[in-house]
């Protein structure tokens, strides 16, 4: 589905945040041997989240978290699981540097951010960038452990 027929009412941004906040997409870790997992906390927020997901054949098969976290962290970690589940280390790696270029205010695609979107306007909060990003830094970990453990 895609985000151009909400991405500039400010009123559906606001609700989809609230809503990931409310009510994360997977949040519960499974913690099977099948998943790899890393710890993430922030030192200007209550961020301190761990996040696992299960690569397999260079696809991304499923990502979890859980934690303590403020509002944005949740909702963008949250949207950032249903984004990215699916999709290719390359298509995930993609998406992960689009979403940076747009909380970093730099040129990036509305059209593959689906509900991610919602955090377009985070970069006129710079404390709040952090917070943003910080799900999107774990699965780009977790993406590179899977590149050295690949090599290995």
């Amino acid at each position: 589905m895609g985000n151009s027929e909400y991405r500039d009412q400010p009123n559906v941004l606001r609700e989809l945040i609230l809503d990931h906040y409310q009510y994360p997409h997977h949040h519960k870790l499974v913690r099977a041997e099948t998943y790899q997992s890393v710890h993430m906390a922030s030192d200007s927020c209550i961020d301190d989240i761990t996040v696992e997901a299960r690569i397999a054949d260079g696809k991304i098969l499923d990502i979890n978290f859980e934690g303590a976290a403020c509002a944005i962290s949740t909702a963008s970690t949250s949207m950032m699981s249903d984004l990215l589940i699916g999709k290719t280390k390359e298509e995930a790696q993609a998406l992960i540097t689009n979403f940076l270029h747009m909380v970093h205010e730099e040129e990036y695609n509305p059209d593959t951010l689906e509900e991610a979107i919602a955090l377009k306007n985070v970069y006129r909060q710079a404390n709040r960038i952090k917070c943003a990003t910080i799900g999107w830094t774990a699965i780009q970990k977790l993406l590179e452990k899977e590149d050295e453990n690949g090599r290995k």
